[in-house]
C-alpha cells in the first residue's frame, strides 16, 4: 500500500518553506515516527515524520525546493517493508538443512544475516535530539554506537560522544597546500530563515524611529537573593533560579506602568495590549529566535525559568513550533551571555521596544561620596519615537532599574 508523506500543516503566517535535508533514500526502510526530511521556514525548521513503517519508494520534492503545506513530497511502500520481512524469515528454516553435515560453516552466515534483517534502519539512526547535537560536534550517528533499542543513537550516547579531532587541522592543511596569492571565496546562499530575519531588521531600521536610552543597574541585591535562596528554589521546583526571570519580572512592572512600552502600531492607529507577552531572543544553530513568553506577568519566577530552559533546549535541537515563535508584545535580548557589555538592540516590529541587557562585571561606582566596587549590568532600551516619547521610554527603563536594585517591588508590585 503506498501511503503519501506531506508537508506539516504551516501556520497562517507561513506561506512557503524548503526541504533543507533528506535523512533518508529512495529504497531505504523507514520506521513509523521516524524523522525523514528537514523543512525550514523563516521561523523554524520543522521535522517530517514518516507516517507509517515501510520502504521510501519515491521522493518527490528533492533538497532546497519550495514546498507548501499539506503538498505530497514523498511515498512510502508498507507492503515492501512486510516483503523484505517474510523473505527474511524464510531464509532460515532454508538454511537449517545446510547445517546438518557442515554445522561450523553454515552457522556463520544466519548469525552474519540476523542483524540486517532484525533491525535494518536502527544501526545508524539517531533521534532528532541526538542529530542536532551530534552535528555541532561534526559527526553522523554511524559515527557513534547506540544504546537505545535496535542501536538507535540517543540524545546520551550524543551528548557522551567525542567531537572530531583534529579541528583546527584541516584548516591549516589547505592553507599549506594552496598557491601563493590565492584568495579562496565561498558563496553559500541564505537560509530562509536567515533571509526573514534580515528583512524584519531592515524593516525595523526603515519603519521604525528607533532611538535607545540607557542606564546601569547594580546587580549586587540580586545577587545575594539568588545566593540565599538559590540552593532552596532548585530543590523546590527543579530549575535554577537564573537572572532572566529578574528582567522579565522588572520588565512587566515596567510595561504595567507604562503601557505605552507594550503598545504596537498599526498604520494610524496604535494598539495597547492588556496582555503582557514577552519574546526571550534565543541562540539557535539556524540563527536567532524569539520565543514567546505568553501572560509573562502572570507567571512565577519558578515558571519563568521552567519556560526559558526549555525553549533554549528546544532552539538547539531545532524543536520550537511556529506558534511559540509568532506575536510577542515586548522582546528581552541578552547579549551578556555572549560577553557583550553594551549594544543597541533593535525592535522587533510590530513592537515598539526591546531591553536589552548585558553582561555583569564588577565596576568601580560612587555610593554616598566613595568609590565602592558593584557588580554592573548596562542596560539599553531601544523604542519606536513615533509613539514613545523620551519621559516614558526613561521612566520605563528606571522601573526596571529599581526593581532590580530593590527585588522586593516585584513582590509588593511598586
Amino acid at each position: 500500500m503506498l501511503i503519501e508523506v506531506k508537508v506539516p500543516q504551516l501556520s497562517e503566517s507561513v506561506s512557503e518553506a524548503s526541504l533543507v535535508t533528506w535523512h533518508k533514500k529512495e529504497g531505504e526502510a523507514v520506521k513509523r515516527d521516524e524523522n525523514l526530511v528537514d523543512i525550514e521556514t523563516d521561523k523554524v525548521v520543522l521535522e517530517t515524520p514518516a507516517p507509517a513503517d515501510g520502504v521510501l519508494v519515491r521522493i518527490i520534492k528533492k533538497d532546497g525546493e519550495a514546498v507548501t503545506s499539506g503538498e505530497v513530497i514523498a511515498e512510502i511502500d508498507t507492503e515492501a517493508q512486510a516483503a523484505a520481512t517474510t523473505n527474511a524469515a524464510s531464509a532460515e528454516p532454508a538454511a537449517a538443512p545446510a547445517a546438518a553435515p557442515a554445522p561450523s560453516e553454515p552457522a556463520a552466515e544466519p548469525a552474519a544475516a540476523a542483524p540486517a534483517a532484525a533491525a535494518p534502519a536502527a544501526a545508524g539512526v539517531a533521534s532528532p535530539a541526538a542529530r542536532k547535537i551530534l552535528e555541532e560536534k561534526g559527526l553522523s550517528a554511524t559515527d557513534v554506537t547506540g544504546t537505545g533499542r535496535g542501536g538507535r543513537v540517543t540524545k546520551e550516547d550524543a551528548l557522551q560522544a567525542a567531537p572530531k579531532a583534529a579541528a583546527a587541522a584541516p584548516v591549516a592543511a589547505p592553507v599549506a597546500a594552496m598557491p601563493a596569492g590565492e584568495r579562496p571565496e565561498q558563496r553559500v546562499p541564505m537560509t530562509k530563515i536567515r533571509k526573514r530575519i534580515a528583512e524584519r531588521l531592515l524593516q525595523s531600521k526603515q519603519e521604525t524611529a528607533m532611538l535607545t536610552t540607557f542606564n546601569e543597574v547594580n546587580m549586587l541585591p540580586v545577587i545575594e537573593l539568588r545566593k540565599k535562596y538559590g540552593e532552596q528554589f532548585e530543590k523546590e521546583y527543579g530549575v535554577r533560579l537564573g537572572f532572566m526571570s529578574f528582567f522579565v519580572k522588572a520588565a512587566c512592572a515596567a510595561l504595567k506602568k507604562f503601557p505605552i512600552l507594550n503598545a504596537s502600531v498599526d498604520g494610524d492607529d496604535i494598539i495597547y495590549h492588556g496582555y503582557i507577552d514577552i519574546g526571550i531572543a534565543v541562540g539557535s544553530p539556524r540563527g536567532l529566535v524569539v520565543p514567546i513568553l505568553r501572560d509573562a506577568d502572570q507567571m512565577s519566577f519558578a515558571e519563568i525559568e521552567k519556560k526559558i530552559a526549555e525553549f533554549g533546549q528546544r532552539a538547539k535541537d531545532g524543536r520550537l513550533t511556529v506558534e511559540e515563535l509568532t506575536g510577542g508584545t515586548f522582546s528581552i535580548s541578552n547579549g551578556g551571555v555572549f560577553g557583550s557589555m553594551l549594544s543597541t538592540p533593535i525592535i522587533n516590529p510590530p513592537q515598539s521596544a526591546i531591553l536589552g541587557i548585558h553582561a555583569t562585571k564588577d565596576r568601580p561606582v560612587v555610593e554616598n561620596g566613595q568609590i565602592v566596587i558593584r557588580p554592573i549590568n548596562y542596560l539599553a532600551l531601544s523604542y519606536d519615537h513615533r509613539i514613545i516619547d523620551g519621559r516614558e521610554a526613561v521612566l520605563g527603563l528606571r522601573t526596571i532599574k529599581e526593581a532590580l536594585e530593590d527585588p522586593a517591588r516585584l513582590l509588593l508590585n511598586l
